[in-house]
């Protein structure tokens, strides 16, 4: 017994060096981005920038704040991540809990899980997307960037699968004592999905916070791009008119790696700050709802 529990902390010793060690792989890269952002250009552009900023400054953020249209960008990426996000679950809910029940309780349910799988397999593409976006009237709209995205084919897959793990008889339980569809869904499946729930939301939010492609598609306006188009599209064009010689010093030390570079690390903010409040949700979710029973 005493051998048996020393070879279990000599492995757990193992697991805990190796997931310290995946930890550091993960962040060092994090870590070195940090790092050119905040170091001047040149000694960026030569390779002198390892994990320690060289020639130390804040340009590059100060660069990127200094602008009115990276505020606006900002709240309409906010604005994308809520509205997207609350459609994305009313609708992923809706679709997802009569696709779990049985043939006998849904007539045709096998016949629309395929087709939704074979929309999550073959689409019309880019062209017919944005025209069939034109045609509607959304350029230009914040409907552009949430409703082509509406549902998430793999979400439905996963909370449909989350829903059949739920135990049949509390469902049978609550028709017993009269309660209709909705009162079943609402009170009896969301409530026991939250795991699933919260996975899903965390696969919007992060999907519609880094989308920038439809931005450049359905955006004809620079002001009215997302975060992340816009920051994608902005380079380093210094105006030297009406500046001062400090100014246009400190502006000198600014290049398009080190702009990216705090570019990412900006983008990367709201997601940081959101995940830790999911990921205890994660997890459990994920591995639940990816197993058909």
């Amino acid at each position: 017994m005493n051998q048996g529990q020393k070879k279990l902390e000599g492995l757990d010793y193992v697991l805990l060096t190796l997931v310290i060690a995946a930890a550091i792989i993960c962040f060092l890269p994090i870590w070195y981005t940090v790092a050119v952002s905040l170091s001047d250009k040149s000694a960026v552009a030569a390779g002198q920038v390892n994990f320690v900023p060289v020639g130390f400054t804040w340009i590059s953020y100060m660069t990127l704040l200094s602008e009115s249209a990276f505020f606006q960008a900002f709240g309409i990426s906010i604005q994308r991540v809520l509205l997207g996000g609350l459609i994305n679950f009313v609708l992923t809910i809706l679709v997802a809990y009569p696709l779990s029940q049985r043939d006998e309780d849904f007539p045709g349910r096998r016949i629309y899980v395929w087709i939704l799988i074979f929309s999550m397999l073959f689409n019309g593409g880019l062209i017919p997307t944005f025209l069939t976006v034109k045609a509607l009237g959304l350029m230009n709209s914040i409907w552009a960037l949430v409703l082509p995205m509406a549902v998430p084919v793999f979400n439905v897959i996963l909370l449909t699968n989350f829903f059949r793990s739920i135990p049949r008889e509390l469902r049978e339980a609550g028709v017993v004592d009269g309660a209709n569809q909705w009162y079943l869904m609402l009170r009896i499946y969301v409530p026991l999905a939250l795991p699933a729930l919260a996975t899903i939301t965390l696969f919007s939010i992060v999907g519609h916070w880094n989308a920038f492609f439809d931005g450049f598609i359905y955006m004809n306006r620079p002001e009215h791009y997302p975060l992340q188009t816009y920051i994608q599209q902005l380079v380093v064009q210094i105006n030297m008119q009406n500046l001062d010689a400090a100014t246009i010093i400190e502006l000198s030390k600014v290049s398009n790696k080190t702009l990216n570079a705090a570019k990412i690390m900006i983008s990367m903010i709201p997601i940081l700050l959101i995940y830790p409040f999911l990921q205890r949700y994660f997890i459990h979710g994920i591995m639940i709802g990816s197993v058909k029973e």
